[in-house]
């Protein structure tokens, strides 16, 4: 076991104010639940009340936030399962849930991850019992950390980030953060900027694996439903802003409208980060004039349609295939950006705005070489996307570029389970049994 690390008075607070606030989980998940953000078939989970038993055999522990977190993780996933591991991924949303029912391997185990209380934790890893612990980017919940100690599981952190909002908000607390990033075996940093920064806050073991977001196989598509969108868009120049956030929707929407002067036939997909946002989005368009239609609602994007919400879960892979111009959303917003990196791995060429801090390693790459331009405005969002969809050969060099980018900087997954095996080592040790399938004998 892990020598015990003095608790500074904020993580005292913390846990004192989770202990007494776990009897009001009912009410906090009643509230999130009339939302939309929980599945009332599972509130169970939230509670650490498990969706079903813990199998034999030795389990690992994979949790995420969300989405982009949880998908990236499937590298990992595929290459420990072929090992003879059991999975049991963990994650906070509904729509990762359903990227996992997807996506997850059938023997893999996903669970929606128990409110951060300290018995909600613990009660949590006495019934799944993890023999290792893979948390992924900056999941740094208080009594999930802890109660992990206490229960001697190993910790690695997975494709490590620290953006300079987190980490200027961590240094105002460096005793509370070298306490909790104390408590990992070893930290996989994305790049040498975050593995400095984890370094100055405090964590002891620090490895630069890169990002694993770059050996993620593309979004996968249903070919006979590209084949159906493709046969009602034959002809006409489409783009599609993907992942938006609230504030630019209208934006691409006036973009569209400028756009459409030059482009009569234009068809512009948007799809919100949220889907719940359709109706929203819809509506928005209406207003400012431009027809529009919802995936969610069985609509094509017929001859009438000019923005079509793509307002479902599970298929970004499906309008990445048909659109070969991709705006990134959360950008043109100070959200900091969304993934570029599955587009690019199908050959969209790409456009985004300034705010991409969450991603400012890969976005570079990118722009670097001309898979993807940096925007500021709508009319330059118009202007670029215009560019594109009346010079294919231009959109198409960018588009190979920015595979070739993201090609290239893969292998993160090989470097984590390479500093992985030791801790598996371990706990197979502490187990009393061997490792399954190691290294050396038919593993990936």
């Amino acid at each position: 076991m892990k020598s015990p690390i003095r608790s500074p008075w904020q993580l005292k607070l913390y846990r004192i104010a989770t202990r007494l606030a776990q009897p009001a989980a009912g009410l906090i998940l009643g509230h999130r639940l009339k939302k939309g953000k929980e599945d009332a078939a599972r509130l169970g989970e939230r509670k650490a009340v498990p969706g079903r038993p813990r199998p034999p055999g030795p389990l690992v522990w994979i949790h995420g936030a969300s989405v982009g977190e949880t998908v990236s993780m499937t590298p990992i996933v595929e290459r420990l399962m072929a090992r003879g591991y059991t999975l049991l991924v963990t994650s906070g949303t509904l729509t990762s849930a359903r990227v996992m029912a997807e996506r997850l391997p059938a023997a893999a185990i996903h669970q929606f991850i128990p409110l951060d209380t300290p018995g909600f934790m613990r009660r949590f890893f006495r019934h799944w019992r993890p023999d290792v612990g893979l948390i992924a980017e900056s999941e740094l919940w208080p009594n999930m950390i802890v109660e992990a100690g206490k229960a001697d599981l190993p910790l690695m952190l997975l494709n490590g980030r620290m953006s300079d909002k987190s980490y200027q908000r961590w240094s105002r607390q460096e005793r509370f953060a070298r306490v909790l990033l104390g408590r990992f075996d070893v930290i996989m940093a994305q790049s040498q900027r975050d593995g400095e920064r984890f370094s100055r806050l405090g964590a002891p073991r620090i490895a630069l694996g890169g990002n694993l977001k770059y050996d993620v196989l593309p979004p996968p598509a249903d070919l006979a439903s590209l084949a159906l969108l493709e046969g009602a868009t034959g002809g006409r120049p489409i783009w599609i802003a993907a992942s938006t956030h609230p504030g630019e929707d209208e934006l691409v929407i006036d973009a569209h409208r400028r756009i459409a002067d030059r482009l009569p036939k234009l068809l512009t997909i948007i799809a919100p980060r949220h889907p719940h946002r359709g109706p929203e989005i819809e509506t928005l368009a209406r207003q400012m004039g431009v027809s529009a239609a919802r995936r969610s609602d069985g609509m094509a994007p017929d001859r009438a349609v000019d923005v079509y919400v793509a307002d479902t879960v599970g298929e970004l892979g499906l309008f990445y295939r048909l659109a070969p111009v991709a705006f990134l959303g959360g950008s043109l917003v100070s959200h900091g950006g969304q993934n570029p990196i599955e587009p690019a791995k199908l050959g969209a060429a790409i456009v985004h705005g300034p705010h991409v801090h969450n991603f400012t390693d890969v976005y570079a790459s990118l722009d670097e070489v001309g898979g993807a331009v940096r925007i500021t405005d709508t009319g330059a969002l118009a202007g670029q996307v215009l560019h594109w969809l009346t010079h294919a050969s231009s959109a198409r060099q960018a588009g190979r570029q920015a595979l070739a980018v993201v090609t290239e900087l893969g292998g993160a997954a090989d470097r984590v389970m390479q500093a992985l095996d030791p801790l598996l080592a371990r706990a197979s040790l502490a187990q009393g049994r061997a490792t399954p399938n190691h290294p050396g004998r038919n593993s990936p």
